[in-house]
């Protein structure tokens, strides 16, 4: 019981240890962002801290759609809150996953329930976010080139890769029969939960609705920071290139996600017709409001969470 308890203090304090690393090694982008928001018009950068704020509102309606049983709503939304902090302190994707991991199994879903709806939350924020890329490339067909976002000669390692992962992967299911039952199991609870989910209105509202909107919402932050910053680009093409940047970064992701997604949003910027130096003022600010503003609170409030036995 001890153990355990000092284990859960030491849990409690690791995020805020790990806050303060992450900006030490990221000093210099913080002192230049915090520079450029002294210089932005205040009401669009109130308005994008409201958009970033109800993208926590949309990952929450997305992960009560992924779901039959009815979550905590105020603990959804705190959770989340948490898990943005924790994917910023963590490998992209593994600290949202583990906190929402933790946060399922909490409220009583099997760990395998838990996986299947974690899996199917981000099948739905990725098809999301890609059908919003494709309608805004269907609208305004000019108005960026793709591949501009990627390295040159990136396209071919990249598929070399894929299809690297794909053989050993088939190799280990057809090679290792506990881990081709336990893959079969996990397909078998993973179909049945989406298909009980999609059965139920109010679920499919939330789950896409939820994932539409996240993608939307943090797109629209990006616009009002441009705002706020004089950004000569239209706001359906800044929306554009911030779609663009985020599946590219998805394509081709670098341990953290910090530094990769600001070349990325820099590079789209510029593609979609911003001047250089205008494009990585706005790069800094959006990232300072959507992920610098919110890491501290985001971090005690993990803490916090994990303290209460939440997660």
């Amino acid at each position: 019981m001890d153990v355990t308890r000092t284990i859960r203090r030491i849990l409690c304090v690791l995020p805020l240890l790990l806050v303060t690393v992450v900006a030490v090694r990221h000093r210099s982008v913080l002192a230049e962002g915090f520079a450029h928001l002294g210089t932005a018009r205040w009401p669009w950068l109130l308005a994008a801290v409201g958009a970033t704020c109800l993208t926590w509102v949309a990952a929450a309606c997305t992960r009560q759609g992924a779901v039959l049983e009815r979550l905590p709503g105020r603990r959804l939304l705190a959770a989340q809150f948490a898990a943005g902090a924790a994917n910023h302190l963590l490998p992209t994707g593994l600290g949202a996953s583990a906190v929402n991991l933790r946060f399922m199994t909490v409220c009583g879903l099997s760990p395998v329930r838990s996986s299947a709806a974690l899996a199917l939350y981000l099948l739905a924020e990725s098809v999301g976010r890609v059908a919003l890329l494709g309608a805004l490339l269907v609208a305004f067909p000019d108005a960026l080139r793709l591949g501009s976002l990627l390295p040159g000669g990136a396209f071919g390692p990249l598929l070399l890769a894929l299809g690297a992962v794909l053989v050993v992967a088939a190799g280990a299911l057809v090679s290792v029969r506990r881990l081709r039952t336990a893959v079969s199991t996990f397909l078998r609870t993973a179909l049945g939960e989406a298909r009980s989910v999609h059965a139920r209105p109010s679920r499919v509202l939330a789950l896409w609705g939820g994932a539409l909107a996240f993608p939307a919402l943090q797109a629209a932050a990006l616009v009002l920071v441009g705002r706020a910053l004089g950004l000569p680009v239209p706001p359906a093409h800044t929306a554009l290139a911030y779609l663009a940047a985020t599946v590219a970064v998805a394509l081709v992701p670098t341990p953290g996600g910090l530094g990769s997604v600001e070349a990325a949003l820099v590079v789209a910027l510029v593609a979609v017709g911003g001047p250089a130096a205008v494009a990585t003022a706005v790069v800094l600010a959006f990232r300072v409001v959507t992920v610098w503003l919110p890491l501290l609170p985001g971090a005690v409030t993990l803490g916090v969470l994990v303290r209460l036995r939440v997660i």
